[in-house]
């Protein structure tokens, strides 16, 4: 095990500078500050970063409700900056850790609220992030405006970004729309708040104001990252991000100030379990997918020369001929170069353009490359 700051009862975060950590403590909660710990990390390291980082939330009081019974609010002190300015400074220089330690195609997630999320934002932005999507989680049942004097702030802004415009980020398109009853994920997000048994507690109060719940965080790891990548969260607090990725099969680490936090997170995720493999397997992006060429759905019969392919309004007809190539009238070529021409396009994906009739029905060419897969364990 390398050297590090280890999670204890009586554990303080260390004072004099450390050197450099020989590896990645994967596994591990570092209880440091969090510039400070991100320093200690090999550069291009992290696959993805999640960071739940100070609101600055800037209450001028205690809240009540209209019963009189005050509101558990977040008042901690980490979370409290004497100017804005100050807090930008801490925001440049966890943004700053943060992009040295990511690999050059690795993401960073940063949540927050309107106290704070535009000023994160434009932080990112001049650090050299490039900003893929803003993603609003809507709380299905968010906390009410008790004093009647705004809107309910019923959500919160999440920031997905890469670490550079030229960045070949992980996109899991497939397992997302997979997850959406097969329609496109969308940015705008309907997830209840931490609540119930999933809210970590201790001595029967809230362990952690702000704690997120893992649906929240199980959507983004099966978003952007794989089984083995390794996840970041430089403000652990409870453990949510870890014990995700643990139940999903990727590596973490998490940074972490407060004691009081670091020992329920450690419970916490000792107690969660990982999924078994099998379950593992999402859907894959057709661009990961094997490639599969034409001929071999001809050489394995699933298609006979002499076949006729059609589009799916029965428009255009097409032969297959011995060579995988298709004839229609005076233009052969590919599936592809000949599903463009009868339309008289740029290019065609013809696995999805071309069907067969099979059974009295029309079958995409696609749904038969998807069935070779299957029967070639591809």
């Amino acid at each position: 095990m390398t050297a590090m700051v280890r999670v204890g009862a009586n554990t303080r975060p260390a004072k004099a500078k450390l050197a450099p950590l020989a590896g990645l403590p994967l596994g591990t909660i570092i209880q440091d500050d969090c510039v400070a710990a991100m320093a200690r990390l090999p550069e291009a390291s992290i696959d993805m970063i999640f960071a739940d980082p100070p609101y600055n939330l800037q209450l001028g009081g205690d809240l009540f409700r209209p019963e009189g019974g005050r509101v558990d609010a977040v008042d901690d002190d980490w979370d409290k900056f004497d100017t804005f300015a100050s807090y930008d400074s801490f925001t440049r220089a966890w943004l700053k850790e943060a992009r040295r330690i990511l690999k050059p195609n690795g993401t960073l997630w940063v949540i927050g609220s309107y106290h704070n999320i535009f000023r994160v934002g434009a932080a990112l932005q001049d650090e050299g992030y490039w900003i893929l999507n803003d993603i609003v989680w809507r709380k299905s049942n968010p906390m009410p405006n008790f004093r009647g004097t705004r809107f309910t702030n019923a959500h919160e802004t999440m920031i997905w970004a890469s670490r550079s415009e030229d960045s070949r980020y992980t996109f899991n398109y497939r397992a997302m729309k997979a997850m959406n009853d097969e329609l496109q994920m969308r940015s705008d997000w309907l997830l209840p708040i931490c609540s119930g048994s999933e809210r970590a507690k201790v001595d029967g109060s809230k362990a952690h104001p702000t704690q997120k719940p893992e649906s929240l965080l199980y959507r983004v790891l099966l978003a952007c990252t794989n089984p083995g990548d390794v996840v970041l969260d430089p403000f652990f607090g409870t453990g949510t991000t870890g014990a995700v990725a643990r139940r999903l099969g990727r590596e973490w680490i998490g940074i972490e100030r407060e004691t009081r936090y670091v020992k329920v997170a450690r419970g916490r995720i000792d107690a969660t379990l990982p999924l078994d493999e099998s379950a593992m397997k999402t859907m894959a992006s057709k661009r990961a997918q094997p490639r599969v060429p034409f001929g071999a759905l001809i050489e394995t019969g699933m298609i006979e020369p002499g076949a006729v392919l059609t589009d799916a309004k029965r428009r255009y007809r097409a032969r297959v001929r011995a060579d995988a190539s298709v004839e229609m009238g005076e233009k052969q070529g590919s599936i592809h170069q000949v599903g463009a021409a009868a339309q008289s396009a740029p290019s065609c994906n013809g696995w999805t353009f071309w069907h067969v009739e099979q059974a009295e029905a029309l079958v995409a060419l696609d749904e038969l490359r998807q069935k070779y897969l299957l029967l070639t364990g591809e």
